[in-house]
């Protein structure tokens, strides 16, 4: 349909003023409201692709992040529990040590217009409060924001928590952050490391999906 395409392309385009007109047009015009999320979370794994390329910048991104927010606020209220598609649960937080948070909120809204729950649980998150979320949430996923060199001996104290929680093959733990690598996410035991926000909402779907 030709204004779900439109939607998608707007949501690419990062467009916030004409995404509720859009998403209101093709309600009127009988779409359901799982066809218009869809559309827009294509939209949105288009935005997080060329993102990792590189194609796409951050400004851009968070103008498609603020357009997939604009047609969610009208789209959520005709969403029922058996429309959603329920990919999984996140709970995602910046370890102990670590104040930073813009690189965590981007990835926040990366997952969510990728149709993952986020439980955000702020910044400076000790091992601890990962594992009462978790459970709390009966989340899919843990993913930690780590972008100081300093914080990186946090990650064995998550994975350590996990397992004294007796939940560590429940529940996926996720890393990133500047000076993260694949090699150290291997060596932490850790099951994924995404370089970027993007990488981080398609590694995501993936694990909730696993």
């Amino acid at each position: 349909m030709e204004i779900l395409e439109k939607i998608a392309a707007a949501l690419y385009d990062g467009d916030e003023k004409e995404m509720p007109l859009l998403v209101q047009e093709a309600i009127e015009a009988g779409c359901s409201p799982q066809q218009v999320l869809d559309a827009m979370m294509a939209g949105m794994a288009i935005v997080g692709d060329e993102f990792s390329r590189d194609e796409l910048y951050i400004p851009e991104v968070l103008c498609s992040c603020h357009a997939m927010m604009e047609g969610s606020k009208l789209l959520k209220p005709l969403l029922t529990d058996a429309d959603r598609n329920a990919i999984g649960t996140v709970v995602l937080g910046s370890v102990q040590g670590d104040m930073h948070d813009i690189g965590k909120n981007l990835v926040g809204m990366m997952l969510e217009g990728r149709g993952l729950k986020v439980i955000d649980i702020g910044i400076d998150v000790p091992a601890e409060k990962f594992v009462e979320a978790a459970i709390k949430n009966n989340a899919d996923l843990v993913a930690c924001s780590i972008l100081l060199t300093t914080t990186m001996p946090e990650t064995p104290k998550v994975v350590k928590a996990f397992e004294e929680a007796g939940i560590r093959d429940k529940i996926k733990i996720m890393i990133g952050g500047a000076p993260i690598t694949q090699e150290f996410c291997d060596r932490m035991k850790c099951d994924g490391y995404a370089k970027d926000a993007g990488g981080a909402a398609a590694l995501a779907v993936e694990l909730c999906q696993k």
